[in-house]
């Protein structure tokens, strides 16, 4: 089990001085439960002195395990070479005697359904009682082709990464990063990573902070991490997050927030799925491709496209080759604000749907992702 507090710790010979003991100091000042050092990037060692061949991660586990603080290694990980990724990350977790290891999965990984499972098969075979989580993207929905099943199913943890990074609202981002893993499977026990640093002009601030670990407290969460150590001692956000208690009396409901205007459209514009069959009814790309985001993503069965050029091709080869001349009729519709979900039915002189589901994610008015899943009879 992981309750309260813990950080990212990325480079030790950066975060206080390097030196081991001032490390461990400093997170049982903070009321750290637990750190997160990293081990490996790839198939390498990391937190290594390669000229001279001193590893600085013993000292630093030595002298959090002496303060009563869990000792736990993360790894970014690329897919290139699996098999040697998971070499590392044995070794390295068995070398250490840490208390838990964290799969950092982003883009490299996307597609890789078959690597996802050799690592995490291999990672299983040799460390079949450690404690591991999955950290990557709050809302699966932006990233469907990333393997999360094959990565959750042999994990004991789910670690999404919510920053809240433009925005302002992270009680909201962590309200829809769980409601999005609930209708994911297999669901795991989900530890989300705040925000605590800068990048790109931008910021939080420690009421954001503060706000970000009262809604996990809200929602039950048994504890919360944070990237990334240097940076919120660098920004000022470390003492907020240390006199934080995790503990300490449950934190007031927030007040009601105000409900957010429709989506912004014209009066008396349609739906964007009464849109889009009235679109696809013409039977043109160029007439479908409007309603959707330039950056799009689209997922049929068995292929994942991005961006208007491969949608189009999409359009174009269901309406020449597999339902030329189709009729398309919608047959149920829910959902609102940001989400659809709807069934529909096609009928064409080369076969049938009777079966069509969809699901369209909607941003600024425009379908940014789509699932669709049919059969032609």
């Amino acid at each position: 089990m992981i309750e309260g507090k813990g950080f990212y710790l990325w480079k030790i010979a950066k975060t206080e001085g390097g030196d081991a003991d001032a490390i461990a100091d400093v997170a049982a000042q903070a009321g750290l439960s637990h750190v997160l050092i990293k081990i490996a990037d790839g198939g390498y060692k990391y937190n290594y002195d390669f000229t001279n061949k001193i590893d600085l991660v013993p000292p630093v586990v030595l002298a959090l395990r002496k303060r009563g603080i869990a000792a736990w290694g993360w790894h970014y990980v690329r897919g290139d070479n699996p098999a040697t990724e998971a070499r590392v990350a044995i070794d390295r977790v068995k070398a250490l005697g840490l208390d838990g290891y964290v799969i950092d999965a982003e883009a490299e990984y996307k597609g890789r359904h078959n690597q996802a499972g050799q690592f995490m098969n291999l990672l299983r075979k040799d460390l079949p009682n450690t404690v591991i989580a999955l950290s990557s993207y709050r809302y699966p929905s932006y990233h469907p082709t990333l393997p999360w099943r094959q990565f959750l199913t042999q994990c004991d943890f789910n670690m999404p990464q919510v920053y809240w990074q433009g925005s302002t609202n992270p009680a909201a981002q962590l309200q829809r990063t769980l409601n999005e893993f609930k209708n994911l499977t297999p669901q795991r026990p989900i530890v989300p990573t705040g925000a605590a640093y800068a990048e790109h002009n931008w910021q939080p601030t420690p009421a954001q902070i503060t706000e970000f670990m009262d809604e996990a407290r809200r929602q039950k969460l048994t504890g919360a991490n944070f990237w990334e150590w240097t940076a919120a001692r660098a920004l000022g956000y470390w003492d907020g997050i240390a006199q934080y208690s995790w503990s300490g009396t449950q934190p007031p409901a927030p007040p009601a927030p105000v409900p957010p205007p429709p989506p912004s459209q014209p009066p008396g514009l349609k739906d964007i799925v009464e849109q889009f069959f009235e679109a696809l009814n013409t039977r043109r790309p160029d007439a479908v491709i409007q309603l959707y985001k330039p950056d799009a993503i689209h997922v049929s069965a068995g292929k994942t496209v991005q961006g208007a050029g491969e949608i189009i091709g999409y359009y174009a080869e269901l309406f020449v080759l597999r339902l030329p001349q189709a009729i398309f009729k919608l047959t149920s519709v829910s959902g609102s604000g940001s989400t659809r979900r709807f069934t529909w039915t096609a009928t064409s002189p080369k076969g049938n749907v009777t079966d069509g589901t969809d699901f369209f994610g909607i941003f600024d008015g425009k379908i940014g992702f789509q699932s669709t899943n049919f059969t032609i009879k």
